[in-house]
């Protein structure tokens, strides 16, 4: 995806980062101001942020950024819904046939959007639209208890669901828009995208990225809400894999006439 001579500012965008955050307030414009400076050039882009009922300072902040930012945009649920909805309701407001996702948290890093960008570039254009980069946080920056969670709950994903992402769970994610759209939706849905990709009959690819510790607010997930609170949907997803049926269209066929 390379720009051209029209204003990036005013033409539709090729990118929309879709930020999914609750109660991140002290995360609010340092995360916005280093995804500008990551795409800044790069891509004609816009930034969605969904607040998901946050009850801190995060929606004065976030209204505040949008008179810095023109390119930012922001979503609020007017309670928390989670984060897969959030997800959900930010790729359906996005204006972009491309969608990156990353944490609210700052742990991921928007640095490495162009390196997505660039492994997306890379493949004949036909296997874009089913594909998703998938980031690999190789080196994770947490507490002990949460690489052993991600840990756990990668290998159960991989061996039951056959996902082909070794870290299925990392947030910073590139995909088409029209791919999300046509998955099933539920709650938790966020934690199986590489596999829901491979169910329309897409693939997924790894790329490593940095991972960074958490410097400003506290986690919302631990070793409980990361595996066993999963486990519903993991095997639901395991359903919708065994039903899924992928048409191959006919290039032979002849043409319906027309009335």
């Amino acid at each position: 995806m390379k720009i051209d001579a029209t204003d990036i500012t005013t033409a539709p965008p090729d990118l929309a980062v879709v930020v999914p955050v609750r109660n991140e307030a002290d995360n609010i414009l340092p995360l916005i101001e280093e995804i500008h400076a990551a795409l800044e050039g790069r891509c004609r882009f816009e930034v969605v942020y969904v607040d998901d009922g946050s009850d801190d300072s995060t929606p004065r902040l976030l209204s505040e950024a949008q008179g810095r930012y023109p390119r930012l945009r922001v979503v609020r649920h007017r309670s928390g819904c989670g984060q897969s909805q959030a997800i959900a309701t930010g790729v359906k407001h996005a204006h972009a046939p491309l969608i990156a996702t990353l944490d609210g948290d700052g742990q991921n890093d928007p640095a490495d959007l162009p390196r997505l960008l660039d492994m997306l570039d890379s493949l004949p254009p036909a296997d874009r639209r089913l594909t998703m980069i998938a980031g690999h946080r190789a080196t994770r920056r947490d507490t002990w208890l949460r690489r052993l969670s991600s840990r756990v709950a990668n290998r159960v994903r991989a061996a039951l669901l056959g996902d082909d992402t070794p870290d299925s769970g990392c947030g910073l994610k590139l995909f088409g828009r029209d791919a999300f759209l046509d998955m099933p939706r539920f709650n938790h849905m966020h934690r199986f995208l590489p596999a829901l990709m491979l169910r329309l009959g897409g693939r997924v690819v790894s790329v490593e990225v940095n991972h960074r510790p958490r410097e400003r607010g506290v986690s919302k997930y631990g070793l409980w809400n990361r595996l066993w609170v999963g486990i519903v949907d993991l095997f639901g997803v395991m359903w919708l894999q065994r039903r899924a049926s992928v048409p191959v269209l006919d290039e032979n066929a002849p043409a319906l006439r027309q009335e």
